[in-house]
């Protein structure tokens, strides 16, 4: 048995993929999916803000697609919004500040629907929950977690339709937040019934450190329906982000 870490790569079939949105786009993505058995949730993850860093290699959502096809049978797309760049390549277009990445999420969502892959859940980090708050009501969605919400682009209005569409929501807000500290987060998100709010002691706006990022992905996995908590060693091969 080998300690998983930060830079631990588990096995994965992970495939480079292209999306194609509805204004004629191109962008980088790609899915992991389960090696050694069908995948049994999928999920679909909005990155942070990309005039600020934030694309589909941002942490939280890289260590996703290198453990969560492995440790829970989750399938995990990952993709550069719309003008957004990462090691894998530069998607098309231009940063619209949450509107037109609408239409990203919509591709990516297609993408997981089209290829009939089960039990969708939308994962927004920062950035990425406005795009999905704004946007992720979509057919064949079952639920979103939202990662450090800040509020930046999405309103109460789009609380409120949330809450009319009844669809779960897990809101995993950081004790040390820098844009909504959990007593700020609190009384939005009780307008939402189905919004169950998770106040992390300790954690901060961008979940750096092994523990914090291994309880995002024990609470992605529960969201799911998956067991947990995930394991933290494991029994076969595995490689190193920095043999990649």
């Amino acid at each position: 048995m080998e300690r998983i870490a930060a830079n631990s790569v588990l096995p994965a079939i992970r495939e480079p993929i292209t999306l194609r949105t509805a204004d004629g786009l191109d962008l980088v993505a790609e899915l992991a999916l389960p090696q050694s058995a069908a995948a049994a949730a999928t999920i679909v993850c909005v990155h942070p803000l990309p005039t600020h860093g934030g694309m589909m290699d941002s942490h939280l959502f890289r260590k996703a697609a290198w453990r969560l096809p492995a440790l829970a049978d989750l399938a995990v797309l990952r993709f550069n919004t719309r003008g957004t760049t990462s090691a894998a390549g530069t998607s098309q277009g231009e940063f619209d500040a949450s509107t037109a990445e609408g239409l990203d999420l919509e591709a990516a969502v297609d993408l997981v629907l089209a290829r009939g892959l089960p039990n969708v859940w939308l994962v927004g980090w920062s950035f990425g929950t406005d795009v999905v708050l704004r946007h992720g009501r979509l057919d064949g969605v079952n639920g979103v977690v939202l990662l450090s919400p800040p509020l930046r682009y999405a309103q109460d209005s789009d609380l409120d339709r949330w809450a009319a569409d009844g669809r779960p929501m897990i809101v995993m807000v950081p004790e040390f937040d820098d844009f909504l500290p959990p007593d700020v987060a609190a009384p939005h998100f009780a307008r939402i019934p189905q919004a169950q709010v998770i106040a992390v002691a300790g954690a901060k706006h961008l979940w750096v450190g092994e523990k914090y990022s291994s309880i995002v992905l024990d609470q992605i996995a529960a969201a799911t329906g998956r067991p947990t908590p995930l394991p933290s060693e494991w029994d076969g091969p595995m490689s190193k982000w920095s043999d990649l």
